[in-house]
C-alpha cells in the first residue's frame, strides 16, 4: 500500500510509545499520585471536552480532508486553507457566549452528586476550543500527507507533559488541583506544537475569499458535527454520564478499564491518519476498485493486529490489576465489554473514512440521532443499576448497533465489502487463542515449598511470548495478510531465517 503502509507503520509505533506512557500515567501515576477524587475529575473535564470538540472545530477537520482535492489550483488551495482556520468561528463565538451567560445554572445542575468538580467545570469548553483547532492543524498536514509528526505531537508530548504534572504532585512540587489545571494547559501545549508544525509544512497566505461552493462546505461541516460529536459520545458519554448518578471517584475506575481496552484501537487511529485523506482522494477520482481494495486491506491489517492486541489484554487482564493499587479493582468486565467494542470498531477498517467523503455523508445525521438517544437511553437505564459495569454495557450495545448500520449502508450503498474469507479463518484464529490460553497461568510447583504463583509481571512476559508465537505464527502460516507476510518475511530475511 506504499505510502499507507509507510506512514501506518511509523505512526503506529509512534503511538503505541505514546499509549506506553499513558499507560504509566492511567494505570501507575494517576492511581498512585492523584487520588481517585481528582483522577475522576480529570477524566469528567476531558471527556466533557471531547464532546465539546466537535462543535469548536465545525466539523473543518473532516470538511479539510474531503474537499481540499476539490480545488486544482495552487492559490484555490490557500484561499480554501485560510478560510477554514477562521470557519468554526461560526460556532465558537455563539457556544461561548452561550456558556459564559448560563455558566451558574449549566455548572449547578451538572455537579449535583459532586461539588468537588464545580471549581474546574469551566475548563471543559476551553480544553474542548483546544482540542479543536488541535484537530484543525492536525488536518491542515494530513492534507499535505504529512501524518507522522503531527501524530508524534498528538500521541507523545502532551503524555509526557502530563507525566512531569504527575511526578511533581508525588513530590509536593504542586497541588493536586494545580495539577488539574496543569492538564489542562497540556492540551493548549499540545495546540501550540501543532500549529508550528502545520505552518512550518504549509504557511497560511492570508487571502479571506469565500469559496464558491460554501454551501456544500457548510452542509458537510454540519453533518459532520453531528458524525464527530456521535463517534465521541460513543467514547466520552458515558464518563460525563457517570457523575450524575454516581460518585465521581467511579470514574477513575472507569477511566482505567477504559484506558486499558482503548489499546486495541491504536492501530486505527494510526492507519486512519493516512487512509483517510487517500480515501478521499480514490473517490473524488471514482476509482472503486482500488477503493474496494483499499477497505479491504484496511480491515484485515486493522483486525489482524487489533485482535492480537485483544488478545494480550484480554488473556493478561487478572494479572495486570494485580499491579493496579487494589482500590482501583472491579473493572475487569468492563475492559472486556469495552475492548469487544473496539474490537468492532477495527474490524471495519476505513468504513468511517469513506461514509464521509461520499454523496451520501448525509445519512451520517440519520444514523447520529438514533445512536443519541439510544446512548443516552442506555445510559440512564443502566447506570443506576449496575454502576460502571451499566454503562460499558451501554456502550457495547450501541457501538455494535452502530456499526452494524453503518457497515450494511456502505455495502447496499456502495458495493463495498470489507470481509473476507481471511476474516474467518483470522477469527478462527482468534477464538483458539483465546480459549487456549485464558484458564492459563503460571505457577511455581516445588516438592519441597509446593505451589505458588509468579509475580504478576513475570506471568504477563511469559504468557504474551506464548500468546505471540501461537497467534502470529498461525496468521503468517495462513497467509491472513498479504502486508504482515511482507513485513515478517522482511524480517526475517534480516536475520537469516529465510
Amino acid at each position: 500500500m506504499g505510502i499507507v503502509q509507510s506512514q501506518s507503520i511509523k505512526n503506529t509505533f509512534i503511538t503505541f510509545f505514546g499509549f506506553g506512557i499513558g499507560a504509566i500515567n492511567a494505570l501507575f501515576l494517576y492511581t498512585n499520585f492523584l487520588g481517585k477524587m481528582h483522577y475522576g475529575i480529570v477524566s469528567t473535564i476531558l471527556s466533557g471536552a471531547n464532546l465539546m470538540m466537535p462543535f469548536m472545530a465545525f466539523g473543518v477537520q473532516n470538511t479539510m480532508i474531503r474537499f481540499f482535492s476539490h480545488y486544482k489550483t495552487e492559490e484555490k488551495r490557500e484561499e480554501f486553507l485560510t478560510f477554514m482556520l477562521f470557519f468554526p468561528l461560526v460556532l465558537i463565538v455563539p457556544i461561548s457566549l452561550i456558556f459564559y451567560v448560563f455558566y451558574s445554572p449549566i455548572s449547578n445542575n451538572w455537579v449535583i452528586e459532586n461539588p468537588s468538580l464545580k471549581p474546574f467545570f469551566w475548563l471543559i469548553p476551553v480544553v474542548g476550543l483546544f482540542m479543536g483547532y488541535f484537530e484543525i492543524f492536525y488536518a491542515w498536514v494530513k492534507v499535505h500527507m504529512k501524518s507522522v509528526a503531527g501524530n508524534f505531537i498528538s500521541e507523545v508530548l502532551y503524555r509526557l507533559v502530563i507525566m512531569f504534572l504527575l511526578i511533581a504532585v508525588h513530590f509536593d512540587w504542586i497541588t493536586k488541583d494545580s495539577c488539574v489545571y496543569g492538564i489542562a494547559l497540556s492540551y493548549f501545549a499540545q495546540l501550540v506544537g501543532m500549529k508550528w508544525y502545520a505552518f512550518s509544512v504549509k504557511m497560511p497566505v492570508f487571502r479571506f475569499v469565500i469559496p464558491e461552493n460554501l454551501k456544500d462546505i457548510f452542509q458537510y461541516s454540519f453533518f459532520i458535527i453531528v458524525s464527530g460529536g456521535v463517534a465521541v459520545m460513543l467514547i466520552d458519554f458515558d464518563k460525563v454520564m457517570i457523575p450524575q448518578y454516581k460518585d465521581i471517584s467511579q470514574n477513575a475506575l472507569y477511566a482505567v478499564a477504559i484506558f486499558i481496552s482503548t489499546v486495541i484501537a491504536v492501530p486505527s487511529r494510526a492507519m486512519t491518519q493516512i487512509v483517510a485523506p487517500i480515501t478521499a482522494k480514490l473517490i473524488i477520482e471514482k476509482k472503486q476498485d482500488e477503493l474496494d481494495d483499499l477497505y479491504k486491506k484496511s480491515a484485515i491489517n486493522l483486525q489482524l493486529i487489533g485482535g492480537f492486541l485483544m488478545l494480550l489484554i484480554f488473556l493478561n487482564i487478572k494479572q495486570l490489576y494485580l499491579l493496579i493499587p487494589n482500590n482501583y479493582g472491579g473493572g475487569t468486565s468492563v475492559v472486556f465489554l469495552i475492548g469487544l467494542s473496539k474490537f468492532y470498531d477495527v474490524l471495519l477498517g476505513n468504513n468511517n473514512s469513506i461514509i464521509v467523503n461520499t454523496k451520501y455523508y448525509k445519512m451520517v445525521l440519520f444514523f447520529g440521532v438514533f445512536t443519541v438517544f439510544l446512548m443516552i437511553g442506555l445510559n440512564m437505564l443502566l447506570i443506576p443499576i449496575y454502576g460502571i459495569f451499566g454503562s460499558a454495557l451501554a456502550t457495547l450495545i450501541t457501538v455494535a448497533i452502530y456499526n452494524t448500520i453503518k457497515l450494511v449502508f456502505v455495502v447496499k450503498k456502495m458495493q463495498l465489502y470489507p470481509f473476507t474469507i481471511k476474516t474467518i479463518y483470522s477469527l478462527g484464529i482468534i477464538g483458539v487463542c483465546f480459549s487456549v490460553f485464558y484458564f492459563w497461568d503460571f505457577h511455581y510447583d516445588s516438592i519441597f515449598i509446593g505451589k505458588f504463583s509468579i509475580s504478576p509481571i513475570i506471568n504477563i512476559v511469559l504468557k504474551s511470548v506464548l500468546i505471540s508465537v501461537f497467534y502470529l505464527v498461525a496468521n503468517y502460516k495462513l497467509a491472513i495478510s498479504v502486508e504482515f507476510n511482507q513485513v515478517a518475511n522482511s524480517i526475517l530475511k534480516k536475520i537469516k531465517i529465510i
